[in-house]
């Protein structure tokens, strides 16, 4: 019985996170497909994947458990596990993170105050990121919210050569929010 880490005929027995099988982890099956390095495609008992394998001196990688049989195939390991690695990789760098910024506002914020604001949301709008704009009411003040629709609208009219609206002003509790994207992007989508 071979263990985690032991030679295996000049080959370590690598367990991985993905828990992919290879050589003599590969149990239960009396049958696999076998698909080598030049795209032969064959249906052969275990053992003689196995020695297949180990002939070239490469590994047999069982690719798709669930198929039935099970697909395997005859490549070195450490390359496919650097060729995988490297993918996720690009995979990850290819990826963009979307940051969302928030102003708060209440009904009652006067005009200056709202200039300071609003100077920061633009400066976030032309970084690329998105803006969200949340009108908090306290107390009575949430029985008027023609009074916070009116302030978010003219939030956007401020706005309007930056940003376009993401999401339309909505309540979410005690608050009305609204989610603003940069211009730019829009026109790409």
């Amino acid at each position: 019985m071979l263990y985690s880490g032991q030679l295996q005929k000049g080959r370590t027995n690598i367990t991985t996170s993905d828990e992919i099988r290879i050589n003599n982890q590969i149990r239960g099956v009396r049958e696999v497909r076998v698909i080598t390095d030049g795209g032969e495609n064959m249906v052969v008992p275990i053992s003689v994947a196995l020695q297949m394998a180990e002939e070239k001196g490469q590994d047999l990688v069982e690719v798709s458990p669930n198929a039935n049989p099970p697909v395997c195939k005859i490549m070195d390991f450490g390359k496919y596990q650097y060729d995988k690695q490297r993918r996720e990789r690009k995979a990850r760098k290819q990826q963009k993170e979307i940051e969302i910024k928030e102003i708060q506002l209440a009904p009652k914020t006067d005009d200056h105050h709202l200039s300071f604001k609003l100077r920061d949301a633009r400066g976030w709008l032309a970084e690329g990121m998105k803006v969200r704009v949340r009108l908090k009411f306290k107390g009575r003040e949430i029985a008027h919210p023609e009074i916070g629709r009116a302030r978010l609208e003219a939030v956007l009219e401020q706005m309007k050569d930056v940003a376009v609206v993401e999401q339309a002003p909505n309540f979410e509790g005690k608050s009305l929010t609204m989610l603003l994207a940069p211009a730019g992007e829009k026109k790409k989508s």
